[in-house]
């Protein structure tokens, strides 16, 4: 499993054991069956109004990328690319042609594929960004439909809140007032899992899939990059070095963290020490 959505899991489940533990005199207080219905099946009913069947269903399926710890193959496509970018800079193509058959990256072999039937660049970068921002588009959207379950779970909550609270002026209506506690805590349990399932479950998933998409993104312009690269016939030693510049890791993009300056014989100052 991700390791930081195991830690979110734990964390969460450790708040509402001390939730139900120690703010109430018996955990079925906040058991409201009822209200937690009226949530979940209004939420889900309003997602599946809002958006067509087979964009809901394909979520379900990415939902489980959360979950499971997914496999960066960043520095996979680097090597390939400079193995192809090298066979490509001596000529000889049929290699390149049986590298790219053992790729496991469709957009990786879609741009090599291009450059050896010789597409013009422009022709072939357009491609790949049209590529690029379909998938975007795609997974973003993906993201979207959890927020709006996310805006959708407090409106239902409220709505049980609302039965909640006719059902409880009928009781008093009855005369029977010991009961107006008990009903008022009933009803205002539907705002509480409708905050909850916003808050705890459905933007958190939302953000880390669009996380998910900034580091596919990442790696997609860094394959177009290298593509690129070697459709202008560039040495392989410059490509490699361009493309270990997308996947390497800086404290600080702009300057390096304050370090005494070493100097040389004549007393001037030179480099950082670790330069």
């Amino acid at each position: 499993m991700n390791a930081s959505t195991l830690i979110g899991i734990v964390a969460s489940l450790l708040l509402l054991a001390c939730v139900l533990l120690f703010s109430a005199d018996t955990a079925m207080s906040f058991l409201n069956l009822p209200g937690l219905l009226i949530v979940i099946a209004g939420t889900l009913s309003a997602t599946f109004i809002s958006y067509p069947l087979r964009e809901v269903i394909r979520l379900a399926r990415i939902i489980r990328v959360v979950f499971h710890r997914e496999n960066s193959y960043v520095e996979e496509d680097v090597r390939e690319l400079v193995a192809m970018a090298r066979l490509w800079f001596q000529g000889d193509i049929r290699a390149v042609e049986r590298t790219l058959t053992q790729t496991r990256n469709p957009f990786l072999r879609t741009g090599v594929q291009l450059v050896i039937d010789n597409t013009k660049e422009a022709e072939i970068i357009d491609l790949l960004r049209w590529r690029i921002a379909r998938l975007k588009a795609r997974e973003l959207a993906e993201a979207q439909i959890l927020r709006t379950m996310a805006a959708y779970a407090p409106a239902f909550g409220m709505i049980g809140t609302l039965v909640g609270l006719v059902n409880m002026l009928q009781t008093m209506s009855a005369g029977d007032v010991t009961i107006i506690g008990p009903s008022m805590a009933v009803a205002l349990l539907s705002t509480f899992y409708g905050i909850l399932i916003a808050n705890l479950l459905c933007k958190p998933i939302a953000v880390k899939l669009e996380r998910r998409t900034e580091q596919r993104l990442i790696a997609m312009n860094m394959v177009l990059e290298g593509v690129s690269l070697i459709a202008k016939r560039r040495s392989p030693s410059f490509v490699e070095e361009t493309l270990n510049s997308f996947i390497a890791n800086y404290h600080d993009e702009i300057r390096d963290p304050l370090e005494p300056f070493k100097g040389d014989k004549d007393g001037h100052k030179g480099v950082p020490a670790n330069a």
